[in-house]
């Protein structure tokens, strides 16, 4: 049996949050309490739009895209920010992609940026 948030509850929590915070940053590795450990050289932000949560979760509704990434490495985690530049964390999780090279593009399709509360069952 998982603890947790009831759906409704967690929707309630996770609209107002990712308002706040759609502002996407790349790490290498986990981003750590305050959203600055193990930052990848692409250092861009991209602006996340996302849909109305749902049984506690939520995606992007856009495609968030880097081209001509600033250096060869392997991105692990991404953390959300309230502004492009500056800002506040607010969140992180982790992500799958390929290694990119210097150069190299790296785009996050619709619905494969999730964000979710664990739910009680």
């Amino acid at each position: 049996m998982a603890e947790g948030l009831s759906a409704a509850a967690a929707n309630i929590g996770l609209d107002p949050i990712l308002a706040a915070y759609t502002w996407i940053k790349l790490h290498v590795g986990a981003p750590g309490s305050a959203g600055t450990a193990n930052a990848a050289t692409e250092t861009t932000r991209k602006q996340a739009a996302w849909a109305a949560a749902s049984g506690g979760a939520s995606s992007n509704t856009g495609a968030l895209s880097w081209t001509g990434v600033a250096g060869t490495e392997d991105y692990t985690h991404f953390s959300a920010w309230s502004a492009s530049t500056a800002g506040t964390f607010g969140f992180s999780g982790t992500i799958s992609a390929n290694a990119v090279v210097t150069g190299d593009s790296l785009t996050v399709p619709i619905g494969d940026l999730d964000v979710s509360f664990p739910l009680a069952s």
